[in-house]
C-alpha cells in the first residue's frame, strides 16, 4: 500500500512538472510572436536566455521518472505513463527549442520593418499555444477525443502555412528586394507548423496511453 501510494505521488509530480512545461512553452511562443509582431529585440534575447528553465524542468522529469522505475518498479499501464510523460518533455523541450528558433529570427531582422502585416503567423501561434494546452490537458485527464483533437487542429495550422508561403512567393516575385525578410518570415511559419506536429505527437502518445494502439496523427 505504501509502495502504491508513492508510485500515485510521483505520478502526480510528474502531471504537475509537465504542466509547468507547456505553460512555459505556451508563453515563450506567445512572446516569441510579440516580438516578431514588433521586431523587439530585446524580449526576443530575454525568451533565448529563459530557455534554460525548460531544459532544467525536462531533466527534472528524467530523473523523477527514472527514479520511480528504479524503485517503483511500475508495470502495464503505470510504466507507460512514465514513458510518455519522458516523450513528452522531449516534444515540449523541443517545441521550446523552435520558439527560441523565432526569437532568433527577431534578432536577425534587427532594425528593419516588416515587409507585410502578420495575419495568418500569429493565427497559426495562437491555434499551436491552445494546442500545446490541450495536448497537456488530455494526457493529465487521459482524455482520448482531446488527443484526437490534435489532428483537426494540426491541419488548420498546415493550411495557414500553405497561405503564408503562398503570400510570401507572391511578395518576393512582385518585389525581390523582400526576399531576404520573406525567407526569414517563411521560416517563423515552419517552426510553428513544427510547434504543432509535436503537440499532435502528444495526442498520439496519449491515446496509446489509454489504448495501448498508436496512431498517426500526423497523417
Amino acid at each position: 500500500m505504501v509502495k502504491r501510494k508513492e508510485l500515485d505521488e510521483g505520478l502526480e509530480q510528474l502531471k504537475v512538472m509537465l504542466l509547468d512545461m507547456g505553460s512555459h512553452v505556451e508563453a515563450a511562443l506567445g512572446d516569441a510572436m510579440r516580438a516578431l509582431e514588433t521586431v523587439d529585440v530585446e524580449k526576443a534575447r530575454t525568451i533565448i536566455k529563459n530557455d534554460i528553465k525548460l531544459n532544467q524542468l525536462e531533466e527534472n522529469i528524467e530523473n523523477l521518472g527514472a527514479r520511480m522505475i528504479a524503485t517503483q518498479q511500475p508495470v502495464a499501464k503505470d510504466l507507460r505513463r512514465i514513458l510518455i510523460a519522458f516523450k513528452m518533455a522531449s516534444d515540449l523541450e523541443r517545441m521550446g527549442d523552435l520558439s527560441v528558433d523565432i526569437a532568433k529570427v527577431v534578432i536577425r531582422l534587427d532594425g528593419q520593418m516588416l515587409i507585410k502585416p502578420l495575419i495568418d503567423l500569429p493565427r497559426m501561434a495562437e491555434i499551436s499555444q491552445q494546442m500545446i494546452y490541450e495536448s497537456i490537458q488530455s494526457y493529465v485527464l487521459e482524455n482520448v477525443d482531446l488527443a484526437y483533437k490534435m489532428a483537426k487542429d494540426d491541419d488548420q495550422v498546415d493550411a495557414l502555412y500553405s497561405q503564408v508561403v503562398r503570400d510570401l512567393f507572391d511578395l518576393m516575385i512582385e518585389n525581390p528586394k523582400t526576399i531576404s525578410q520573406a525567407s526569414l518570415i517563411s521560416f517563423v511559419g515552419r517552426y510553428i507548423e513544427r510547434i504543432a506536429d509535436h503537440a499532435t505527437n502528444i495526442g498520439e502518445s496519449v491515446v496509446y496511453l489509454v489504448t495501448g494502439k498508436r496512431p498517426d496523427l500526423n497523417a
